[in-house]
């Protein structure tokens, strides 16, 4: 992450018509020992399973080959030499976009094909320098490739798309040719000024959404838009468990109470922990939204909190399975997963001293110590979600 804002990456996406496989590829990877970020969007040729596998292949070797600091060059002529082409149209059967983020701040995008990136600096547009590169093998010879680089400021965005953005609505009486590029270009800078710290995953998913309505609900294409935005971060710190010497109690309650964040408190014993050394009374909810897990609790100062060991092991698992389609509950788990992904550090607080209660053999198999479950969360969170984590045990 760079000292001075924190990168936040997404990508929204409506599969073409009724087909439940999407044929444009979104990948994002994160190398943490470079403090690097690399960003992928590939159109695969068509729909369905076959643009899909076509746009895993081109996104792939997109980040691989990126993450190798392969020129330009390079990563274009390898992409294009093994993706196959169409024997009638003579085109390529996937596009891309790839923008990577170096420990730095700077960016460089190199494009194919794809619909023009564009960046907000503010709520304006920012043009920086783009270059032409022609290619020169035998199998694509003078296909043209963009590039550009350019060092970000605190509330820049990049938004970039596959062509099911820009041609929604072709063929209707509004938009004959397409939406367009210009029309995306307006609908993002007005809806920056109407609510201008709105979030990566909020604009994406406002572009997805304007680009159905153009096709009145029934996508005429796969449509993706990916969004990048350099901004202050949003912090949460979930803390679990009680420390091993109680000596500390009032140390670690210390360090959530002076938290500049969002607050969750996981286990009951955690909790009237935290009450006592506040001087605050819990409130317990009685209502029951996950037959699995306990009804949540609130105190002042925390915005939440719930049962230990079993929600944290059920986020675990419902972190693994989320995607943009994936409809979250009202349960512990899921309220906690939705404060994670409007999060951007994620700060855990976690205790050592083991709950008799837990020693019990009657206790599911598979319920985990809290260390190894929050170990696998953070995980989960750096490599699926490019989240910023950080774990403290006491």
């Amino acid at each position: 992450m760079n000292e001075k804002f924190f990168i936040e990456v997404n990508c929204q996406q409506k599969c073409h018509g009724e087909a439940r496989v999407c044929g444009d590829v979104f990948i994002s990877r994160r190398i943490k020992e470079e403090g690097r970020i690399i960003v992928v969007l590939s159109d695969g040729m068509g729909h369905g399973i076959k643009a899909n596998m076509l746009g895993i292949l081109t996104a792939t070797l997109a980040v691989n080959f990126t993450q190798e600091h392969k020129s330009v060059q390079k990563i274009t002529e390898i992409i294009m030499k093994t993706l196959p082409v169409d024997s009638v149209k003579q085109m390529n059967y996937s596009t891309f976009t790839i923008v990577e983020i170096d420990v730095e701040g700077e960016v460089r995008i190199l494009e194919y094909e794809n619909p023009k990136t564009l960046i907000l600096r503010g709520v304006h547009l920012y043009e920086p320098e783009w270059n032409c590169v022609v290619l020169e093998g035998e199998k694509y010879a003078g296909k043209e490739v963009l590039t550009t680089t350019f060092r970000p400021l605190k509330e820049d965005r990049i938004i970039f798309c596959s062509d099911g953005v820009t041609q929604s609505g072709l063929g209707s009486e509004r938009f004959p040719i397409g939406w367009g590029l210009d029309n995306l270009q307006k609908f993002v800078e007005e809806s920056v000024k109407e609510e201008h710290d709105i979030s990566a995953v909020k604009l994406g998913s406002k572009v997805i959404n304007k680009a159905n309505q153009n096709d009145n609900f029934h996508p005429l294409d796969d449509i993706s838009c990916g969004v990048i935005y350099f901004r202050d971060p949003r912090k949460l710190m979930i803390f679990s468990g009680p420390p091993q010497d109680p000596a500390n109690d009032a140390m670690f309650t210390g360090l959530l109470k002076h938290f500049d964040g969002k607050k969750i408190v996981c286990g009951a014993t955690t909790g009237d922990m935290v009450a006592r050394e506040w001087g605050e009374e819990i409130t317990d909810s009685k209502v029951m939204l996950d037959r699995e897990l306990p009804p949540v609790s609130y105190m002042n100062g925390v915005d939440l909190i719930t049962e230990g060991i079993l929600t944290l092991s059920k986020v675990s698992e419902l972190l693994k399975k989320y995607n943009n389609n994936y409809q979250l509950g009202k349960g512990p788990a899921d309220e906690i997963i939705r404060y994670i992904l409007d999060s951007d550090e994620i700060h855990f607080l976690v205790g050592t001293n083991i709950n008799v209660a837990h020693q019990d053999p009657t206790l599911p198999v598979e319920l985990e110590l809290r260390r190894t479950v929050v170990h696998r969360i953070a995980r989960t969170l750096e490599e699926k979600f490019l989240k910023e984590v950080t774990m403290k045990f006491y």
